[in-house]
């Protein structure tokens, strides 16, 4: 199933003016408390139940890393959609989807979705654009909706935003390559502590970056990225490339070599 096919959120949604003109402005948007204390019980169950996933070749693609200790940690997950309801009506709801209209200014279609686990010990992420990654070649934007699943925290690792940035939509770096210190001159970043229920919205071109979790505490959270429905439904096309191009640990062939490179 491609549920970006199936549920296409117009521009209606749960942001009023105010929060549009600062999305506009700076490029991300912070929401505390878009989901209630029972819809957040839901979203913490699910994600255990998807952690607790085995790895499978051609389903759920799992990443995983090296920790200090040397310990095999599950690192992030994508494509689970197709075969979990729950997750799949959150990403395909009004206050996701419906708010990623409004920013749009357009009806949204799912573009990719992803779980990061950062679980204790797990690394960070070094400062990068989104649309680093290729993206353009799907669609010129993409906003991407970050739900928090466990209290994030500077010592867990939180998200952090680049502030300065006039929120225009431009690519600082290279696709595929690091962003240098020349390139970040006169941002500032601002560390996005956040509850479970909350939610940050941004663009593919702002740069943030997070750093390593060195608490006990995990710090999970869910990102659903979205184009415009009239740039088209790319979601099966980015993940059969990314297939071939990165796939999930459990797919990858012995002696050759993958690089995630943003």
């Amino acid at each position: 199933m491609n549920p970006g096919a199936h549920a296409r959120a117009g521009t209606a949604g749960p942001l009023d003016a105010a929060q549009l003109a600062r999305f506009r402005s700076d490029g991300f948007l912070v929401l505390p408390g878009l989901f209630t204390a029972a819809e957040v019980a839901d979203i913490r169950r699910w994600t255990d139940e998807v952690q607790a996933w085995p790895e499978t070749a051609g389903r759920h693609m799992m990443y995983f890393e090296q920790a200090g200790t040397g310990q095999r940690l599950l690192n992030r997950m994508e494509n689970v959609l197709p075969w979990h309801a729950g997750f799949r009506r959150l990403a395909t709801g009004v206050k996701l989807q419906g708010a990623c209209g409004q920013l749009f200014g357009e009806p949204a279609v799912l573009f990719k979705d992803k779980i990061n686990f950062k679980l204790p010990g797990g690394g960070g992420f070094e400062p990068h654009q989104d649309v680093q990654a290729g993206w353009s070649r799907y669609a010129q934007l993409h906003i991407t909706a970050l739900v928090t699943v466990d209290r994030a925290t500077i010592a867990n690792g939180c998200l952090e935003m680049a502030s300065g940035f006039d929120g225009a939509h431009q690519l600082i770096g290279r696709e595929w390559e690091p962003l240098t210190a020349a390139q970040l001159a006169g941002l500032r970043w601002r560390h996005i502590e956040a509850e479970p229920g909350d939610v940050v919205f941004f663009d593919s071109f702002i740069p943030h970056r997070s750093a390593a979790n060195n608490s006990g505490e995990a710090r999970r959270v869910l990102y659903y990225t979205y184009n415009r429905a009239s740039e088209g439904d790319h979601l099966l096309q980015y993940y059969a490339d990314k297939r071939a191009s990165y796939p999930p640990d459990i797919e990858r062939e012995a002696g050759r070599e993958y690089r995630y490179r943003v």
